[in-house]
């Protein structure tokens, strides 16, 4: 098979797109044909060697990718056989291998694309609507939500506008550019703006008028993390989901003392890992979010932003994920 392989740690060039050798499904496997593979900007921190939430880096040589799609063509020793020929889509956890024609993974881990869907946009779902739907536990949208997205043409921002207009809210999407602006515009951002203009600020008092927001989604933190967080109304909300950079700065956490907080009147929570387990609950927390997110999607209520590479060209995607040069889910296409 044709795969995508990582030598050695550093800059997007070093992913390689070569033959090598067909994996093989273990006890209680299968194998799936790679219709779609997720990227992730997680991935672009594991390629340069950084541990990210793991305990070490991984081992190379390495086919990185943790999400994906496709049609399942083999199965190993003790697997049920009604799960051949049917098509799947599955986060990988620990183990990468998404970067490829073919991938192995566990039955057990395996969830059925539901008919409307295709194979890019349960890849989308898999894994950015899975995380979407967990940022969401941690505020109710009502129709008197406020809500400002930052990254509001990212995967995770693009569903988060989709779900607030459904519930009747309204969305304030930040994005970096005129081509993203008008994206957010067009997914149903009630007003769109680029955070790259300095005046975006007083845009969006000027349509709050004398009222605030009362969430803010963010995942850029930095200037403009901040610059969103001052619009927030008293009782507002700053949820905290990434730090990723505007494009212009550095991203970093904001962070606050229980006075700023007390005296904006405001709360701050981040909602990743066990913080987002722990809310979701359950013998199975990340298979409940998962379920959640397809059947948003099955439903048409979250329709998923997918930006398609050829598998080969991966370090193309890369390079435009980490210039944010790229809008909703990046999905390598074997």
């Amino acid at each position: 098979m044709h795969a995508v392989r990582l030598h050695a740690y550093g800059p997007a060039e070093n992913l390689t797109y070569e033959k090598t050798d067909d994996p093989v499904p273990g006890p209680g496997q299968v194998r799936i044909a790679v219709a779609a593979a997720g990227v992730h900007l997680l991935d672009t921190a594991l390629r340069e060697g950084l541990p990210g939430p793991f305990p070490a880096p991984v081992e190379l040589p390495t086919v990185p990718g943790r999400e994906v799609a496709g049609t399942v063509e083999s199965l190993g020793e003790g697997t049920d056989p009604s799960w051949l020929g049917k098509r799947v889509v599955v986060h990988l956890g620990m183990n990468p291998g998404g970067y490829a024609e073919l991938a192995v993974t566990d039955a057990e881990r395996l969830q059925q694309i539901p008919e409307n869907l295709d194979e890019a946009q349960a890849v989308a779902m898999i894994g950015t609507g899975r995380t979407t739907m967990g940022i969401l536990q941690f505020t109710e949208v009502t129709p008197d939500t406020v809500a400002i997205v930052p990254a509001a043409a990212g995967g995770i921002g693009t569903l988060l506008v989709q779900y607030v207009k459904n519930a009747g809210g309204t969305v304030i999407g930040l994005a970096g550019g005129p081509a993203k602006v008008a994206r957010v515009q067009e997914n149903g951002a009630d007003l769109a703006v680029d955070y790259k203009l300095p005046d975006w600020p007083e845009k969006v008092r000027a349509f709050l008028g004398d009222g605030g927001a009362t969430v803010v989604f963010d995942s850029v933190g930095g200037n403009t993390g901040r610059a969103a967080v001052d619009l927030l109304a008293r009782g507002g909300k700053h949820v905290v989901f990434g730090w990723s950079s505007d494009g212009l700065h550095d991203g970093s956490p904001l962070t606050f003392t229980d006075e700023e907080l007390a005296e904006r009147g405001i709360t701050s929570e981040g909602v990743l890992g066990p913080a987002m387990l722990g809310k979701t609950g359950g013998d199975n927390p990340v298979r409940t979010l998962e379920n959640r997110a397809l059947a948003e999607a099955a439903a048409g209520r979250l329709v998923p932003a997918v930006q398609r590479f050829p598998l080969a060209e991966a370090t193309a995607a890369h390079r435009a994920l980490e210039t944010r040069a790229t809008m909703g889910k990046v999905v390598l296409v074997p």
